[in-house]
């Protein structure tokens, strides 16, 4: 592995924590921006129909990946600007 990417691999993972948190914050935004009372759905809720536990989770993981995708190649872009090259 050579230095560029050991170097990278704090700031990748400090990213990734911050982006999971702002994935969370967002899909809660969408989820009522839908019209929908409450939080979420999750898989194990008795009272929810399966149809709505699976358009959550559908949502869910659209909202997490589009923002791991955001983060990472900002995160990416941010260090080839310091450095000159592409940390991958």
């Amino acid at each position: 592995m050579n230095k560029a990417k050991l170097a990278y691999r704090p700031v990748g993972m400090a990213l990734g924590a911050t982006g999971g948190l702002l994935a969370g914050l967002l899909f809660k935004q969408v989820w009522k921006l839908m019209g929908r009372q409450g939080d979420a759905p999750d898989a194990m809720d008795e009272d929810r129909a399966w149809s709505e536990i699976l358009i959550a989770a559908a949502l869910q993981g659209a909202v997490f990946a589009a923002v791991k995708a955001a983060v990472d190649r900002a995160g990416a872009t941010g260090v080839r600007r310091l450095t000159g090259r592409w940390p991958a």
